[in-house]
């Protein structure tokens, strides 16, 4: 299988946000670990809380993730004031799907960040959004096995 993401940026702070508005994007759904913050850390760096404030000016943001650990969660919604899926099991829809509703969108209307193509943007795909493949936002702290397997992932995205 191949997956083409419809934007292939080094990291979440590149997402053009004038370009998304020009094609109607009002939502930006982000993965979380490794897209927002690094792997497990459970923290926002101030860096990402002062880009997300940014974007919540123009967009409606929410986080979906896979973590399904309640005290993780808790932790990262106490730093933030951003809706929080978790336990989306993407490349399931469901939850994507849930989160439009919630927010009374489209798909048109949306866009799927993530660093994970088998996950993040065949979950998009699936739930025909534009989707945004970034690169881990802790890249040069992972270890090199993980960095590896990363690289073998991103062997499924069409160029």
């Amino acid at each position: 299988m191949r997956i083409k993401p419809d934007y292939n940026l080094n990291s979440i702070f590149e997402i053009n946000d004038e370009e998304l508005l020009s094609l109607g994007i009002k939502c930006i759904f982000f993965d979380l670990d490794s897209t927002l913050m690094q792997s497990k850390s459970g923290k926002f760096t101030e860096k990402t809380l002062s880009f997300l404030n940014k974007l919540s000016q123009n967009f409606k943001i929410a986080i979906v993730s896979n973590n399904c650990k309640k005290h993780y969660i808790d932790k990262v919604e106490a730093q933030c004031n951003i809706k929080i899926y978790s336990n989306a099991k993407k490349p399931d829809t469901r939850v994507l799907r849930q989160a439009l509703n919630d927010f009374n969108m489209t798909e048109n209307e949306a866009v799927m960040v993530g660093d994970r193509p088998l996950t993040d943007i065949l979950a998009g795909k699936k739930a025909n959004m534009t989707t945004i493949l970034v690169d881990s936002i802790s890249k040069d702290k992972e270890p090199k096995i993980v960095r590896f397997v990363r690289w073998l992932e991103r062997l499924t995205i069409k160029r």
